[in-house]
């Protein structure tokens, strides 16, 4: 990747310490990171490692206890609570390893919930045809696999026209033949709407479908490495 682009998001010195008890936990140790528009980053490492926290400071659901963070030059660090909940609802997607699905409300119903707060999003009917769920719109949680859960909520991230979509673990509770179908669309979102896509694993077979490959380790990035080329995830084996 060249470094002289312009990022979406822009992480310098980041820290961060949990007080539990007497000892303090050092979660990020001075990480410095730029993600870039139409990029997947993977983000691979050990649980403990610091990706889960590093994303949800780029998300704007946690502040670092120091260090700066950028998007599109706009200093989140420096946002109040006011403007992190407009950055959250305006120009971010989640996916989680759980899916957090509403179980009274259909497919299509969990993804109008984000749709209607959003200012530009697209219909949610759409949201889950680029997932591949077009015939399960009106299907409950309940009546849907795993796998497709994890697509609505896929779809439900990306129905708002989000320019970041950060993924913590969304494979992580699925078997690898329906996590491949979990990363497919993710990978067509990226594609169709050239989003800065973050995904974090611990499975290092899935780094293969990233521009670039983040390591951590300790709280730190120890190696950034780019892939020559993206591999499909349907070529991923684990």
């Amino acid at each position: 990747m060249n470094d002289t682009r312009t990022p979406t998001l822009r992480a310098e010195g980041l820290t961060k310490v949990y007080e539990t008890g007497d000892v303090p936990v050092h979660a990020l140790n001075g990480v410095d990171l730029a993600l870039y528009e139409a990029e997947v980053a993977v983000l691979l490492g050990p649980s403990g490692s610091g990706k889960s926290t590093l994303l949800n400071i780029l998300g704007g659901l946690d502040r670092p206890s120091g260090g700066h963070v950028f998007f599109h030059g706009d200093e989140l660090t420096a946002f109040d609570e006011r403007d992190l909940t407009s950055y959250r609802r305006e120009k971010v997607g989640f996916v989680f390893q759980f899916y957090n699905l509403i179980p009274s409300l259909t497919a299509r119903e969990n993804v109008q919930i984000v749709t209607e707060i959003a200012t530009d999003p697209m219909d949610a009917t759409e949201a889950l045809r680029l997932v591949g769920l077009e015939a399960r719109l009106d299907h409950f949680p309940a009546q849907l696999s795993g796998g497709e859960q994890q697509r609505v909520a896929i779809a439900r991230a990306v129905a708002k026209r989000p320019k970041v979509l950060l993924c913590d673990e969304p494979t992580g509770a699925l078997d690898s033949k329906t996590g491949i179908l979990v990363l497919e669309a993710i990978e067509t979102i990226n594609r169709e709407f050239g989003t800065t896509t973050a995904l974090i694993t611990h499975n290092a077979a899935i780094a293969d479908m990233g521009d670039r490959v983040i390591l951590f380790g300790d709280g730190r990035i120890t190696e950034l490495r780019e892939n020559t080329e993206r591999r499909p995830p349907g070529e991923l084996v684990w």
